[in-house]
C-alpha cells in the first residue's frame, strides 16, 4: 500500500478543508473495495512514474490525486498532494503547492465564513450568522463584532477600550415587559440598551405613574444612580424584546478610573440627561393646557426632517393610558383631546396608525 512521505498529522489538520470528516471518511472507505481499487491505480502510477527519479512526481499523477480528493473526498490522494509539498524535488514540490492552493481558494470562495481574518478569528458560519433568538433579534455574544452600534451610540469606544467593556459586561436577552430595575432600589450597575426600546417611569405616592421618556437603543440606563452610589431615581422597564449588555458598579468604577474615554462618554451622557429633564420639565409645566401637552407628545413621536406639507404616518403611536403616563394626565383626558384634535382636521386615525394632517397646527398648538 501507498505511504505518504513526509506525512504530519498536523500539516493535514491545518490544510484540508475539512479534516474531521475525511479523516472519519478515509477510516470508512479504508474498508470498503471502490478504495482499494483506487489506491492500486495509484499505486501502478507511481511505481512507473518514479522508475527514472525517485524523487520526481509526474504532474498529472498529482493532479489526478487533486481531483480524487476534491470530487470523492479521498484522505489517501489528500496525502499524496501534501507530501508531494514537502518532496525535495523543486518541481514537484511547486506544483503540489500550486494544487493546495488552488483547493484553499476553492474552500475560501465556497466557504468565507470559516477563513480567518487578518486578526486570526474565524467569523461565525452562516447558520450561526443566521441564528435568531426567541425574540427575533440577532444574538450579539461579544461587543468586538458587535454589528449593532451606531454613531452616537455610549458604546462607540476606541478598539482597546471595547475590548476591557467587553470583559466585564454581560449580554442578555429580555422580553418585552421586563423590568431592569425600580425606583429606590439600590444600584447594581448599568444597562447598555443594545436594540429595542426600555420605558423609564416614576411613581407618586397616591400611585401615579409618569413616564418620563423612551430609552433608545444606544442609550445607557442607571448610569447617574451607579456613579454617584444613590437609588435608582426611576424605573426602568422593557416596551419590546431588547438586546442589553449589563456592567456591574464596581467593574464601571474601575473602568472609569483606568480609562479617560469611559469618563468622558459617560460625562457627555449625563449631561444629556441633564438638559433633557430640564427640557421634559419645560414641556411638562411651563405648557398652557393638556392639549399642548398632548400636541407636543404627538410632535415628538414624528420622524424629522420631512416636509411639512407631507402627513406624517406614526405606526408605533402609545395607548391612550401611556399619553397620559407621559403628559401627566388621565387616559379619559387623552381620549377626550385625540376625539377634539381630529375634529380640528389635525389628526386621523388609520386603525393602529395615527396619522398627523397639519403639523403646523400640531405646533401652534403645542406653543
Amino acid at each position: 500500500m501507498l505511504v505518504a512521505r513526509n506525512y504530519q498529522p498536523s500539516n493535514l489538520v491545518r490544510l484540508l478543508p475539512e479534516p474531521a470528516r475525511l479523516s472519519a471518511l478515509a477510516e470508512d472507505l479504508s474498508r470498503s473495495e471502490a478504495w482499494r481499487g483506487r489506491s492500486l491505480v495509484r499505486e501502478e502510477a507511481w511505481t512507473v512514474l518514479s522508475h527514472d527519479n525517485p524523487e520526481a512526481i509526474d504532474p498529472l499523477y498529482l493532479f489526478a490525486c487533486q481531483l480524487e480528493w476534491e470530487q470523492h473526498a479521498d484522505a489517501s490522494a489528500a496525502w499524496e498532494v501534501i507530501s508531494a509539498a514537502r518532496n525535495p524535488h523543486a518541481d514537484t514540490c511547486a506544483h503540489a503547492r500550486s494544487l493546495l492552493e488552488r483547493s484553499q481558494q476553492q474552500v475560501k470562495e465556497q466557504h468565507p465564513e470559516d477563513v480567518p481574518d487578518e486578526q486570526g478569528h474565524r467569523r461565525s458560519s452562516t447558520a450561526e450568522a443566521g441564528m435568531r433568538t426567541p425574540y427575533g433579534l440577532e444574538i450579539i455574544e461579544s461587543c468586538m463584532g458587535c454589528k449593532m452600534s451606531r454613531p452616537g451610540f455610549f458604546c462607540r469606544f476606541s478598539p482597546a477600550v471595547l475590548r476591557s467593556v467587553d470583559e466585564d459586561s454581560h449580554h442578555s436577552v429580555m422580553p418585552a415587559g421586563a423590568v431592569l430595575f425600580v425606583e429606590g432600589q439600590t444600584p447594581r450597575g448599568v444597562f447598555i440598551l443594545c436594540s429595542g426600546k426600555v420605558k423609564l417611569s416614576t411613581t407618586s405616592k397616591e400611585g401615579k405613574v409618569l413616564i418620563l421618556k423612551q430609552a433608545e437603543a444606544g442609550e445607557v440606563l442607571g448610569l447617574s444612580a451607579a456613579i454617584s452610589s444613590t437609588n435608582y431615581e426611576m424605573t426602568a422597564e422593557t416596551a419590546s424584546p431588547c438586546q442589553l449588555n449589563f456592567i456591574g458598579r464596581q467593574d464601571l468604577m474601575n473602568l472609569l478610573q483606568n480609562e479617560s474615554e469611559m469618563g468622558v462618554h459617560s460625562a457627555l451622557w449625563l449631561s444629556r440627561e441633564f438638559q433633557g429633564a430640564y427640557r421634559d420639565i419645560h414641556d411638562l409645566v411651563l405648557a398652557r393646557s393638556s392639549s399642548g401637552k398632548l400636541a407636543r407628545l404627538l410632535l415628538s413621536c414624528a420622524p424629522t426632517g420631512l416636509q411639512e406639507s407631507r402627513e406624517l404616518h406614526l405606526r408605533s403611536v402609545m395607548t391612550h393610558e401611556e399619553m397620559a403616563q407621559r403628559i401627566g394626565s388621565s387616559r379619559e383626558t387623552v381620549t377626550r383631546l385625540l376625539s377634539d384634535l381630529k375634529k380640528k382636521r389635525l389628526i386621523r386615525l388609520e386603525g393602529a396608525t395615527l396619522v398627523i394632517r397639519d403639523r403646523t397646527g400640531l405646533e401652534a398648538l403645542a406653543v
